[in-house]
């Protein structure tokens, strides 16, 4: 039962997967009775609490819960929970497009007022009845804060409060895209809940990302908040300090799925004092309470000096908490049921969301205007590319090369027709992408901030206007250019149905993005949708030509209706009224009846009225996969036991024993580990720098709030120096230019203005070297998804440390650090996608750690390398960290609410102030004596109260000086190479790792095989035995038409389902690449070879059914030429979607730039238009058109050389070369320009990638 009162939880542990803990009091005389939780609370954006039956995520399927929650005594269907209880996650989930402050302003606006109006009304009641003036200010606010129309009051109090008013105009930023620090951004994802009214807050690691004063000043705010307004919070927090930890009324503890401990938070240590464990003096209450529950932490804690210590378990710890007076107390208010006569029902909301329909659909509508209008790339990309296709067809199409007088010519219109319904549909693609990468903080905020339906109705809005621009910029260069009928009526009936057409598509690639919410799988689907309507819309294969068993399928296309209608609007026209000698039929009717279309002009409002429903239904659809759907959710990784382990087990007789500084408190289990750690040779390097600045240009945002400088400086001139053998810690507030300082340090930064000096050991530093010797653990956790830990450790070993060390040795020390860091039960997990699948963020921080220390460098920068762990944890990577200085590497760390213990790890500080102003650089001194005796010296400076944290408390230029210079006798790094493979060994390298991802990318892999046989089977079917017709023009046309639709739809899904596996890796190929690992070639001509094999099975799978099924000449060289010209067909098409990405910035644009040039090479393809008709001055693109060669190759190699007799009298050859142009002799050029295309392609993808780089840091 959570009640509203003046109590704050903190819990110090999670619980493990497939645990349970039995929850019995939450506040101080509140009762909750039976609730069994069997899941983690860390659940993404979701609500554990807030379902009374199952637990309200994804994957609730997998888990089982029950007991009963009550709030206030009332049980969850009374009520609306997600407005009575915010959860905060551990994930910091927003816009980048958005200001901190909008984005805080739209959580106010979505959450409402709650009650705070209803209160103020019964506050000035009472005051007027005591006659009491209220504080001026406090009456400002509360009347500002409960008017509905007025929320920046809110929203600056919250800014003010979090320490966000610095940056509350600038973007929140990305990883591709600059923006806040992380701490900032969890300030930010605070922020979003306390903006609103809810009564209880359940904050799930918070302080993550913090320094300690922020997030002691938080913690003190939250107190203050629900002791005056009567709330309840409940915290977990990793790694609290002490002045952080004493601000919390009760400690909910748990291990292992068990409750161990809950009551106030002054009794926890005195009830493990009586169980026979004792707090060390300066060991923090927090801590100690997460390491003594643990096995290997335990001993150093136990104080019996009468019994010899054995493992006390977590069941006697539950055993001896149910025994405790604290229990006994919950047990008996447990017995007496709340009375809900004490509170009224109105103190729990019923209304679902905290604003009218109406202004929750203008809220979100002007939100998404807002995206619109800060991301015009996107539709001014769509835009250009519409340009550029529109220009070119109506040169192709030119009206005086178009004529009315024979069938042929009538082809040719319904190809242009064909072509402006299709083009119409492909620009919306991008729609596909954008749709889905928006679904995480949709899903976030759904049911919480806003209905689906308002998300949903305002992204078809928005994309109304933005089909009649790209329709009217199409219409308006194609129409008359091309010579369609000159009559303003026929104009606009073609112009509406375009829309529609353009309407439709949109629709349906957004519900498709709905229905599979994975990019992987949005793919496959798409185009396995286009291609059915492409091919069902009665233009490639004739209605009556199509086998009944599709008959079905083509009344239901919706571009069979969009064709039939925009093709009787051109040829009922008058120029088409001609009779042809020997037919009583106009020349129109005769064309359409010629391709099976319909010819009564009724066809059109059919077709409209058709296209108007399936926008209805699609976006109907696309609404209701939105809300009753759930968040794809986070899977966990299964670590089986496999040949990995069992190799593991062979080298782990080479572990290494852990030794610890004296500055650390030895952990006694690992006392009996064998001395016997895999060394690897390094020259200790010191780095210094001085007078560093670091500017960027001023955001316009900025500038747009009165602003006026041209450059928004973040490092104000720091000097200091790291020293072999000394760990220096690198503190400072949320915000004051730690990373950024590493980054410019590290040259990493990819934008902005760096000012001042850097020297290695004396020299100055050289990017190309000193990647060599540097190891950056970096704050984004970013791996490879599909490598499990040990492959990870592997393929950054193999590149990073040097040829001249054997494999033996290499992997002898890759298990020496999976030892070190405890990651050995994890070394056969994958590492998966963060968030979502895979390693925990606990786990995927000391993987990061990992990697990086496996390469050997002399200089190690770690940025806060201990964020997101708790006390053990942290104590195990800081006991890591501190052997490595100890064998005289240079290491340096920003540091979070370090406990005392890991702060006085450290020998050197080095602090900065908002504003990236240096405050304090030198040492700290035993127990931190001479940082505090430097800081208590300063006039104004209160002294340190016993027990508290230094780092929370809280130059020397000689030595900078000294540092500059180079020693006597020293020399310059050098290296005969940049990197520490050839280049020939980095491609195998790679290769392999590439190698083991595909196999494992089951969306890709084997979802590109499933597509390509359902289209194999869709094509046999629909072209069942057309393959030996060759008595008409029509059979010709048919199985041309089939491996014209052939190539562009699975060549197409091969493009685009590459899109993702590019896009995705490529954020780690940037932060490998600047690791120096390996050179961008290497990387993509294994990206390139990998694809090889892939394609070779998807070529004989698809080959073998549609060759059989269609029924074309079985020839072995016949078989052999359609099998070649496919499998370098669909290699070009991947290596084309390879290099869309690399020239993009991201997969949106990808899709978009793509999208244009599927047009180009469809209408230069000679089936829509055939080589002759083409003008001469653009017949050249033609010639360099992929998609024309392998149509040249595929006719000219199963219909070349035919000598049957046609229906009209001349011969399948003949016909071929007048009609399209395709010489049998002429095979082997069409082969050998089918095969430069794909190498073409994968080169200039190689140059891309090593030249562009899109990311700004």
């Amino acid at each position: 039962m959570f009640q509203p009162t003046a109590n704050i939880f903190f819990f110090p542990f999670f619980l493990k997967d497939n645990s349970s803990i039995r929850v019995s009091r939450i506040g101080e005389n509140h009762i909750a009775q039976g609730i069994g939780w069997k899941a983690r609370l860390r659940a993404q954006g979701q609500y554990l609490v807030y379902s009374k039956w199952h637990i309200y995520m994804s994957w609730d399927s997998l888990f089982q819960v029950s007991g009963k929650i009550t709030y206030n005594g009332r049980e969850m269907d009374e009520f609306v929970p997600e407005r009575i209880a915010a959860y905060v996650s551990q994930d910091d989930l927003h816009s980048g497009d958005m200001t901190v402050r909008e984005t805080l302003a739209f959580s106010a606006t979505c959450q409402g007022i709650g009650d705070r109006y209803d209160l103020l009304t019964e506050l000035m009641r009472r005051e007027k009845e005591a006659n009491v003036t209220a504080d001026d200010d406090i009456d400002v606010f509360m009347k500002e804060s409960a008017n509905g129309g007025r929320r920046d009051v809110v929203t600056n109090y919250v800014l003010q409060i979090l320490g966000l008013q610095l940056c509350a105009d600038t973007m929140v930023g990305n990883d591709m895209a600059r923006g806040i620090s992380g701490g900032q951004k969890k300030r930010g994802t605070i922020g979003e809940m306390l903006v609103g009214p809810a009564k209880v807050l359940l904050m799930d690691e918070i302080s993550n990302g913090l320094d300690s004063s922020t997030a002691f000043q938080i913690v003190n705010h939250l107190r203050q908040l629900i002791q005056v307004l009567g709330g309840t919070a409940v915290i977990s927090l990793l790694q609290p300090a002490p002045e952080t930890y004493n601000l919390f009324d009760d400690v909910l503890l748990l291990s292992e799925g068990h409750v161990v401990y809950q009551g106030p938070r002054e009794d926890v240590v005195e009830f493990f004092e009586s169980l026979g464990f004792n707090r060390p003096h300066r060991k923090a209450i927090a801590d100690f309470l997460l390491e003594v529950t643990s096995r290997k932490d335990q001993k150093q804690y136990w104080s019996g000096d009468c019994e010899p210590y054995e493992y006390f378990t977590v069941e006697q710890f539950s055993d001896a908490f149910e025994k405790s007076h604290a229990r006994q107390i919950v047990k008996k208010v447990l017995e007496v049921p709340f009375d809900q006569n004490l509170t009224s029902i109105a103190a729990l909301t019923t209304s679902k969301y905290g604003l009218r329909k109406r202004e929750l659909f203008k809220t979100i509508f002007a939100r998404e205007v807002l995206f619109m209008w800060r991301s015009p790339s996107h539709y001014i990309v769509n835009f250009a590319h519409i340009i550029v296709k529109a220009f070119i067809a109506s040169s192709i199409f030119w009206h005086s090369n178009m004529r009315h007088d024979s069938v042929t010519d009538g082809g040719i219109y319904l190809g242009l027709l064909f072509f402006a319904v299709s083009e119409t549909m492909f620009s919306s693609l991008g729609d596909l992408g954008a749709a889905v990468m928006k679904l995480p903080l949709f899903f976030k905020q759904r049911d919480v901030f806003y209905p689906a339906w308002a998300y949903t109705l305002s992204t078809w809005i928005l994309k109304i206007p933005i089909t009649f621009i790209g329709v009217t910029i199409l219409v308006a260069m194609t129409y008359y250019a091309v010579g369609l009928d000159p009559n303003v009526g026929r104009l606009f009936k073609h112009y509406f149905l375009l829309i529609a057409v353009g309407q439709m598509s949109s629709s349906l690639f957004r519900l498709i993005a709905g229905v599979t919410r994975n990019m992987f799988v949005a793919n496959i689907f798409s185009v396995f949708s286009m291609l059915f309507l492409l091919l069902l819309s009665g233009f490639i294969i004739s209605r009556d030509n199509l086998n009944k068993f599709w008959m079905l399928g083509y009344w239901i296309s919706p571009l069979m209706y969009a064709q039939n209608a925009i093709s009787t609007t051109e040829f009922t026209a008058h120029r088409w009224s001609k009779i042809l000698p020997g037919s009583t039929e106009s020349l129109g009717t005769t064309v359409l009846k010629s391709r099976g279309l319909f010819f009564e002009e009724k066809w059109y409002w059919i077709g409209i009225c058709a296209l108007v429903g399936y926008i209805f239904l699609f976006n109907g659809l696309y609404t209701a996969a939105h809300a009753y759907f759930k968040s794809p959710g986070r899977t966990f990784s299964s670590v089986p036991r496999n040949a990995e382990d069992i190799k593991l087990e062979k080298l782990r007789n080479y572990a290494w024993s852990k030794r610890f500084h004296k500055k650390i408190v030895t952990d006694d289990s690992s006392s009996s580990l064998n001395n016997r750690r895999v060394t690897l040779p390094f020259v200790p390097l010191s780095l210094t720098f001085e007078n560093i600045r670091y500017s960027v240009d001023m955001p316009k945002e900025k500038k747009a709030h009165g602003d006026m400088n041209d450059r928004l400086e973040i490092l104000k001139g720091v000097s200091g120096s790291f020293r072999p053998g000394v760990l220096t810690a690198l503190m400072g507030i949320s915000g004051a230019g730690k990373t950024t300082l590493m980054d410019v340090l590290a040259g990493r930064k990819t934008g902005g203005y760096t000012e001042g000096t850097i020297t290695v050991s004396g020299y100055p530093k050289k990017q190309e070297t000193f990647s060599r010797v540097f190891g950056y653990c970096e704050q984004s956790d970013t791996h490879s998804q599909h490598l499990t830990v040990l492959e990870s450790l592997l393929f950054s070993a193999w590149l990073r440390l040097p040829s001249e060390i054997d494999s033996i040795k290499r992997k002898m020390f890759v298990e020496d650090l999976i030892e070190l860091l405890e990651l050995t039960s994890l070394h056969g997990a994958h590492v998966g996608l963060a968030g979502v699948n895979g390693l925990s963020s606990e786990q995927r921080k000391r993987l990061t750690i990992a990697v990086e220390l496996v390469a050997n460098p002399s200089i190690i920068f770690m940025d806060e390398p201990t964020s997101g762990l708790d006390a053990r944890a942290a104590a195990i990577v800081m006991r890591t960290i501190r052997n490595l200085v100890d064998t005289g590497k240079t290491v340096a760390c920003t540091i979070h609410q370090p406990s005392i213990d890991i702060f006085e790890t450290f020998d050197e500080l080095l602090l900065l102030n908002r504003g990236g102003e240096e405050i304090y650089f030198g040492p700290l001194g035993n127990h931190s004596s001479e940082l505090i005796k430097y800081f208590e010296e300063i006039e104004g400076v209160n002294r340190i109260k016993d027990g508290y944290n230094p780092a929370t408390w809280m130059r020397n230029k000689d030595l900078i000086r000294d540092l500059s210079r180079p020693p006597s006798g020293s020399t310059d790094l050098h290296f005969d190479n940049r990197y520490s493979q050839p280049f020939f060994k980095q491609f195998l390298i790679c290769l392999w790792k590439q190698n083991l991802a595909y196999w494992r990318n089951i969306h890709y892999t084997g979802g590109r095989y499933f597509i390509t046989v359902m289209i194999a089977l869709l094509f046999g079917t629909a072209f069942w035995n057309l393959g030996m017709k060759r008595t008409k023009r029509q059979d010709l046309f048919n199985s041309i038409g089939s491996m014209y639709v052939a190539v562009l739809m699975l060549g197409i899904q091969n493009a685009s389902g590459i899109h993702p596996v590019v896009a995705m890796e490529r954020v780690v190929f940037y932060k490998e690449r600047a690791a120096g690992m390996y050179s961008a070639l290497p990387y993509t001509f294994a990206q390139v070879a990998i694809e090889l094999p892939y394609i070779f099975i998807q070529t004989l799978i698809y080959g073998v059914l549609v060759y059989a099924m269609i029924g074309f000449e079985w020839a072995v060289t016949k078989f052999f030429w359609y099998l070649f010209f496919m499998y370098f067909t669909l290699l070009y098409f991947t290596f084309f979607g390879m290099l869309s990405v690399g020239l993009a910035p991201d997969g949106s644009i990808a899709a978009i730039v793509s999208s244009g040039f599927y047009g180009l090479w469809n209408l230069f393809s000679g089936f829509l238009i055939p080589l002759h008709r083409i003008p001469i001055w653009t017949r050249w693109f033609y010639w360099i058109c992929p998609v024309a060669w392998t149509l040249y190759g595929l006719g000219a190699s199963q219909f070349g050389d035919v000598v049957d007799k046609m229906e009209t009298g001349e011969t399948v050859a003949e016909f071929l070369r007048s009609y399209y142009g395709f010489r049998h002799e002429y095979l082997g050029v069409a082969a050998v320009a089918t095969m430069a295309c794909a190498i073409a392609f994968a080169f200039v993808f190689g140059l891309s990638v090593k030249y562009i780089n899109f990311q700004r840091r």
